[in-house]
């Protein structure tokens, strides 16, 4: 809806625009004639003067010839005859030198002094010079040679006169035509605003009343005529309209009631269907979180799996080294008693017995390494509690737990981290988030290639812990790049891929850490894992 305070009167908009326009053309009109008129005026007064100055001189060549001072003098006041001239100067130029000197004068009011000679401006005033009150002129006085100069100074009071005279008359002439401007305008606003009042007042009532029976009047013009009509016409459809209307609403209303009771029947069925939905709803949630659990113990199988076979191994040896050594001490036991025992025979013993006990205790303390670092990475998977950790000590544990897979596989793993960077934060998490993304590398990362590196970079910056994991395999395609933390989202499936790996590392990135996770990919050049949340670094 239009503002009110935009809302303009069609009479000041007339009286502006056409009192504004022909003030406007009447104020060129009259400024180019009076300036034309003043023109020609200071045009006249040149040419007038300039005609005098030269009758003047071509009447002083006889005087000037015979040094005759008086009778040039005598010639001079006739010029009282002329009213503009004010003042006039003879000079002569003296036959035996090129000087010029002051012959005579004429000056109209004797009660103002006379001016200096102009002897000095004769080059300068060669051509008409204007000045506020006067203009000057000085021409030669010559008859095949050059008898001296003329200098002559009329008044321009005659030009002021007329220029006033002008500005007077334009005045006239302009309030005269503006009076009669606003005349016209008052009529042809009186012309227009009368039948439109009328309209006006019609379409008023109209509305006030919502009588839709009413017509407007013909109108004395025909433009004005034609908007009535059509405002009869549109009067007599919107007529025509409401009673259809009134008809539609009881129609609807009818209509209204039988849905109302339709809708009500289908509310207790929808109902019923949405505690259905909400209890199927609740089961999937359980089955999710189920199905989490269940990766996260499968992830913790697959270390226990490998940690046994790599148990095993140092546990083999060290009982292989002890039955070869138990075998040694049964011989020579045996040569003791029989007193048959040799000096060579007991240091070859002794020998074979340091090797064998430094392979049992290697291969114990391997062992022991490795069941240590299984319980540790064990126990903070399973709990989520904030402890002291340093942060390279703990990677290298995850590594360690994951050496049986990895080994078995081309593949190198890159820790860039400083050693004594030591925090506060939830370890099992992170033991967490890194199984998993490594495993995703070796399931998907790397399939199909004979070598890969998978590098881990570590800083601590502004209270946040920021873990960049990389790996140079086949990437991730653009078809599931976009929701590559959703819940199901695998490329193994069918081939034993959850895809719950990355949908884990997302929530506990974000819900156990509160930090965030950025993904970046591109085909075969791998992939990258940004990771930042909080922590409180150790002084320890």
């Amino acid at each position: 809806m239009t503002s009110s305070a935009k809302i303009k009167s069609i009479r000041r908009n007339l009286l502006f625009l056409i009192s504004g326009g022909v003030s406007l053309i009447q104020i060129i009109g009259i400024s180019f004639i009076a300036t034309s008129f003043i023109e020609n005026a200071q045009k006249n007064i040149e040419l007038e003067t300039r005609y005098s100055a030269e009758t003047i001189a071509s009447q002083s060549i006889s005087y000037l010839d015979a040094n005759d001072h008086d009778g040039l003098h005598d010639l001079l006041l006739d010029v009282k005859n002329i009213p503009y001239i004010s003042y006039i100067h003879i000079y002569r130029l003296q036959n035996s030198s090129e000087d010029i000197e002051f012959f005579t004068s004429y000056n109209r009011d004797e009660n103002f002094p006379a001016i200096p000679d102009k002897i000095a401006d004769i080059d300068n005033l060669a051509t008409t010079n204007y000045t506020e009150n006067f203009l000057e002129l000085i021409i030669p006085i010559k008859q095949q040679k050059v008898y001296g100069y003329l200098y002559i100074q009329s008044s321009t009071e005659q030009v002021k006169d007329i220029i006033q005279n002008t500005i007077i008359i334009a005045a006239i002439v302009f309030t005269l035509s503006l009076c009669f401007t606003l005349l016209i305008i008052l009529r042809v606003h009186r012309m227009i605003t009368v039948p439109i009042k009328s309209l006006i007042g019609t379409v008023q009532d109209i509305s006030q009343h919502k009588n839709y029976t009413l017509r407007c009047q013909d109108m004395p013009y025909q433009e004005l005529d034609i908007l009535s009509r059509n405002l009869n016409i549109m009067l007599s459809r919107t007529s025509k309209h409401i009673t259809k209307q009134d008809n539609a609403e009881q129609q609807i209303l009818k209509l209204n009631h039988e849905l109302e009771d339709k809708v009500s029947q289908r509310t207790e069925a929808l109902k019923e269907s949405n505690q259905e939905l909400l209890s199927t709803l609740e089961k999937l949630h359980q089955f999710q979180g189920q199905l989490v659990e269940s990766e996260k113990m499968a992830s913790l199988g697959d270390m226990v799996a490998g940690v046994a076979h790599e148990v095993n191994t140092p546990i083999g040896l060290g009982v292989t080294a002890s039955t070869l050594l138990s075998d040694r001490l049964n011989v020579i036991k045996e040569a003791f008693e029989n007193k048959t025992l040799k000096s060579s025979q007991l240091k070859k013993f002794l020998n074979e017995g340091q090797e064998n006990v430094a392979i049992v205790y290697r291969n114990l303390n391997r062992a022991a390494d490795l069941i240590s670092s299984f319980k540790r990475v064990a126990v903070d998977q399973s709990s989520e509690q904030d402890r002291t950790f340093n942060v390279k000590e703990l990677i290298n544990e995850v590594f360690l737990t994951l050496a049986p897979q990895i080994k078995q596989k081309p593949f190198e793993l890159e820790l860039n981290c400083p050693g004594d960077l030591v925090v506060i934060s939830k370890p099992g998490p992170v033991n967490q988030i890194l199984i998993n993304l490594i495993v995703n590398s070796i399931l998907h990362g790397f399939e199909g290639k004979e070598d890969g590196v998978i590098s881990i970079t570590v800083m601590n910056l502004s209270g946040q812990l920021h873990i960049n994991y990389r790996d140079n395999g086949v990437g991730v395609s653009q078809s599931i790049k976009g929701k590559i933390f959703d819940p199901f989202i695998t490329t193994k499936r069918g081939a034993g891929g959850s895809g719950l790996g990355l949908h884990l590392v997302y929530n506990l990135v974000t819900q156990a850490l509160g930090g965030s996770i950025q993904f970046e990919s591109e085909i075969n050049k791998g992939v990258s894992f940004d990771i930042h949340f909080p922590v409180v670094k150790s002084a320890s």
